[in-house]
């Protein structure tokens, strides 16, 4: 996964109302009733069918690493769907989406203005048409270049513009060299 998807990710999670599965049998049984069946759960993990039996009724408690992320990744791609889309919808709506990051941000402008790249710590509330645009573009697959070109032009308006009420000749944002990224809802 992407740093950006991540993000987007993580900020969707902290809507959820119960807590994810904790131990690897509840984790398991989760998956098992998801999928409707132990067959389609070992394939997806790519263990065995007689390996998921275990799990569920307990026999085995320690995952090993690898099966363990993988185990926590499925569940909580798949934990509370319909929070996750209330989450995402009410983000494109009406709420919006923060943005909090420190990164190298620059500018592309008009001969004179000082657009030199420079390591900013940014905290901006993006409006929900950014949001809704940034979900939209992970649910179709965008890769972690095309979700930063989005998140670029976002905060383009959002904050080099401030909405369009300044730098309005600014022709493009270069967003690199992320230290670090959060989204919140």
């Amino acid at each position: 996964m992407s740093m950006f998807a991540d993000g987007l990710d993580a900020a969707v999670q902290k809507a959820f109302t119960r807590p994810v599965p904790k131990s690897a049998g509840a984790q398991m049984r989760y998956l098992v009733k998801q999928y409707k069946g132990t067959r389609a759960v070992a394939q997806m993990l790519r263990i065995s069918q007689r390996t998921v039996e275990r799990y569920v009724k307990d026999q085995i408690k320690k995952p090993r690493p690898d099966l363990a992320a993988r185990l926590e990744r499925e569940v909580k791609a798949r934990w509370q769907p319909q929070i996750r889309a209330k989450a995402k919808e009410r983000a494109a709506t009406t709420d919006g989406i923060v943005i909090d990051t420190r990164a190298r941000l620059g500018y592309t402008a008009p001969i004179g203005s000082t657009d030199q790249d420079r390591i900013r710590h940014l905290t901006v509330a993006l409006p929900p048409q950014h949001a809704a645009r940034l979900f939209d573009a992970q649910e179709a697959g965008a890769t972690e270049q095309r979700l930063r070109e989005i998140a670029a032009e976002a905060l383009k308006e959002a904050y080099f513009q401030d909405g369009g009420r300044r730098a309005g000749q600014l022709e493009e944002v270069r967003f690199t060299d992320v230290e670090h990224l959060e989204f919140d809802l």
